[in-house]
């Protein structure tokens, strides 16, 4: 009779993997670390308790479309001749409400813009949590 040969299967590159994911570990940690840590004992400013208020020259824009300058009720073309300089066009910010249709806040840029504004900025609410 004769015996079958056993064949050994050779053993697994374990180490070679083992190094792999060493050196992308080292990679990820050094490449992680690009911006500086904050210094710790710095204490940064909380705003949590100041009642929020849009900017003066700013145009609200109600959930019912009508605008608002100070306060008071005003078309986009009375808005830019009031903040307009007579060097540069001026920088609109728009604070629209919440539940403001956006194709009523489209409709109003596009308004703003042909009365004369060259840049719209909207102001929102970013909440941190």
């Amino acid at each position: 009779m004769r015996r079958r040969a056993i064949h050994k299967r050779p053993p697994e590159p374990t180490i070679a993997l083992i190094n792999i994911v060493f050196l992308m570990l080292i990679f990820f940690l050094i490449a992680g670390s690009i911006a500086p840590p904050l210094d710790p004992d710095l204490t940064l400013v909380t705003t949590r308790d100041l009642d929020g208020r849009e900017p003066p020259d700013a145009l609200v824009i109600t959930a019912e479309g009508r605008s608002l300058y100070r306060g008071e009720e005003i078309s986009p073309e009375a808005y830019i001749a009031e903040v307009a300089s007579d060097q540069n066009a001026p920088e609109i910010r728009l604070v629209p409400d919440r539940d403001l249709p956006v194709e009523t806040l489209l409709a109003m840029g596009r308004a703003l813009q042909e009365a004369g504004a060259k840049k719209l900025f909207v102001v929102t609410e970013r909440g941190l949590e």
